[in-house]
C-alpha cells in the first residue's frame, strides 16, 4: 500500500478485492494440494523439505534485513501487465480502467488490486503445505484461510504500526515452518511407499499429536511477541550516545 502510494480512502477496497483474488487463488491450490496428497503420500515429503527450506531463508534473511530489501518490486505478472498496457498516472477513485486522450488505460488501482493478489501467491506456497501439516481437510484449509484474511482485512490498519515493534516476528515463523516441516516428513515416513526409502516399507518414526502442534506453534508466537516487546521497549527507553 505505502509503496503504490494507496489514497487511505482507497485502501479498505483495494484490500477489499485483493483479498478476494487471494482466495480464489489459494481455493485452487487447497484443491490441488488435496488431490496432490490423496492420490501421493510421497508428497508430504516435498511439502516437509519445501517448509524446512523456507524456514532456513527466512531466518537467514530476518538476521541481515535491511531497509533496503524492504523495496518493493514488480513481480512477473505486474512487469508484464505494465507492458502490455498503458498505466494513467493518478487514481480515478476505485475505477479500474479509463480513457484517456481516446485510449484506454488501465489505473494504478488495478494494479494494486493484482499486486496484492499474486504477492499472496507467495505466502500461499509455505502456508498451505504448512496448515496441511496440522489438518488433511480441504474444507477446514479453505475456511481457515478464508477467516485468516478476512481478518487480517479487519486487523490491516490496527495492526500495521505493531508489526514494526515485532522485530523477532520472522525468526519465529521461521521456526514454526521448521517445526511443521519436520512434522511433515516424520509422517510421510510413519506412512512411506517410497521404494527407495526402508524398501517402501513404513519407518517406525515418532507422530507429533495435533495438541501437541497447536502448543508448539502457540508457545513460539507467544515467546516471539513478549520478546519483541520487550526489545522494542528497551530500545524506546535506551539513552541516545551524542559525541
Amino acid at each position: 500500500m505505502a509503496r503504490l502510494a494507496v489514497p487511505r480512502p482507497l485502501q479498505q477496497t483495494a484490500l477489499l478485492v485483493g483479498i478476494i483474488l487471494a482466495l480464489v487463488m489459494r481455493g485452487i491450490f487447497i484443491g490441488l494440494g488435496a488431490a496432490a496428497i490423496n492420490q501421493f503420500s510421497w508428497v508430504f515429503y516435498i511439502f516437509g523439505a519445501f517448509l524446512i527450506v523456507t524456514a532456513v531463508r527466512l531466518a537467514t534473511h530476518s538476521s541481515s534485513n535491511t531497509d533496503d530489501d524492504d523495496e518493493f518490486k514488480d513481480n512477473v505478472v505486474l512487469r508484464s501487465l505494465k507492458r502490455r498496457l498503458p498505466a494513467s498516472e493518478g487514481y480515478h477513485g476505485v475505477r479500474l480502467f479509463v480513457r484517456e486522450n481516446g485510449r484506454r488505460m488501465i489505473t494504478p488501482m488495478l494494479v494494486v488490486i493484482i499486486a496484492l493478489g499474486t504477492t499472496d501467491l507467495l505466502f500461499a506456497l509455505d502456508s498451505i503445505p504448512a496448515i496441511y501439516g496440522l489438518t488433511k481437510e480441504p474444507c477446514l484449509v479453505f475456511a481457515a484461510n478464508v477467516f485468516a484474511l478476512m481478518g487480517l482485512r479487519q486487523l490491516y490498519f490496527l495492526i500495521g504500526g505493531l508489526l514494526e515493534r515485532l522485530v523477532y516476528l520472522s525468526l519465529g515463523l521461521s521456526v514454526v515452518l521448521a517445526f511443521i516441516g519436520v512434522k511433515l516428513v516424520l509422517e510421510a515416513l510413519h506412512g512411506n511407499e517410497v521404494p527407495f526409502i526402508n524398501g517402501g516399507k513404513r519407518v517406525g518414526v515418532p507422530e507429533i499429536p495435533i495438541w501437541v502442534s497447536l502448543v508448539v506453534i502457540l508457545s513460539i508466537l507467544t515467546v516471539t511477541t513478549v520478546a519483541s516487546l520487550v526489545k522494542a521497549r528497551r530500545d524506546l527507553g535506551e539513552p541516545v550516545h551524542r559525541d
